[in-house]
């Protein structure tokens, strides 16, 4: 009996499977189904990928180019003339001072744009009645047209006839002149800013707001913890990265003013709102002067990145 199982042992293990062969065939399918998708998924790429180079790749590098010439609206001196635009740019007053109105509207501006819509979402969070009628209020100022708002408000900062100054007058206090004056104008886009664009950042912090759990305030109400120690103990530090990425979008947004300040003064009074984009667009198309707003447009650029750098290194440091 024993000798049997010896032999079915070694039957058994005499039984190896034979290795599976593959045809040349075969081999190939794997291949071909590859290449087919790899088509297939650049055939669907196409149509951005052109997109993306003519409107946005070749204007870059036909702006750098055009940085480089004395290109002009009238056609005179095409040829390259070299870094002189960038150097007659960085001797400009009238560049620097557009630069610091820009960035002085950048820091009045982005302060109370996060702080007055952080106040908005945290009392609409609390739970006020009919909350799609507040959330509709908030929300669609920023659904307007700059044209609109600049209108609005121009009427709203008429020294005679505005509704501002009839109010100021009433209250027994002297009218100022809203967009007149040098010291003043910059305030009055700042607030028609804030009125118009406030709603969007409203809407990023009240979302952050809704998605911190509730374990959390339950546990610190058990604890004795009061609204206001909720607040700045739990929802505030869950607000972190929304805020962070709401500041980093609203200097961007602020560095890039244009429509309000051309529709409301016109970079006046005396060129004491003139935003950096409005230099550049008055040296390219009414002084005819491509190649010198080129340069200037491309400074400009290069302050934006410089203030995402710094952003980003700030996120990530943050974060760590």
């Amino acid at each position: 009996m024993s000798s049997s199982l010896a032999s079915r042992r070694s039957t058994t293990g005499t039984n190896t499977r034979k290795p599976e062969t593959t045809t040349a065939s075969q081999r190939r399918r794997p291949s071909q189904g590859r290449t087919r998708n790899n088509l297939s998924g650049w055939g669907f790429a196409t149509p951005f990928l052109v997109f993306f180079l003519v409107f946005l790749v070749w204007p870059i590098l036909y702006g750098v180019y055009m940085s480089l010439t004395g290109k002009s609206l009238t056609g005179a001196n095409d040829s390259l003339i070299g870094f002189a635009n960038y150097a007659e740019a960085l001797a400009d007053a009238d560049m620097w001072r557009s630069l610091g109105n820009t960035l002085y509207f950048t820091v009045i501006s982005t302060v109370p744009l996060v702080l007055v819509a952080l106040v908005m979402a945290a009392l609409l969070n609390v739970g006020l009645p009919a909350q799609w009628l507040w959330r509709l209020s908030y929300f669609a100022p920023y659904l307007l047209a700059s044209t609109v708002v600049s209108l609005f408000f121009t009427w709203m900062y008429n020294p005679q006839l505005g509704l501002i100054n009839d109010f100021l007058s009433k209250i027994g206090l002297p009218k100022v002149a809203w967009l007149n004056d040098p010291n003043v104008a910059m305030w009055a886009i700042v607030i028609a800013t804030l009125w118009w664009t406030v709603g969007f950042n409203f809407l990023l912090y009240l979302a952050a707001m809704q998605n911190i759990p509730a374990q959390h305030y339950e546990a610190a109400s058990l604890d004795g913890a009061g609204a206001w120690r909720q607040f700045f103990s739990i929802t505030l530090p869950q607000l972190t990265p929304t805020t962070v990425m709401i500041v980093l979008l609203q200097i961007l947004a602020s560095l890039k003013i244009f429509d309000q300040v051309y529709q409301m003064t016109a970079g006046g009074p005396g060129g004491a709102t003139r935003p950096v984009v409005q230099y550049i667009f008055e040296t390219g198309f009414t002084g005819y002067r491509l190649g010198y707003s080129a340069a200037i447009s491309y400074i400009f650029f290069g302050l934006i990145v410089l203030v995402s750098v710094m952003q980003f290194v700030i996120t990530r440091r943050r974060s760590a």
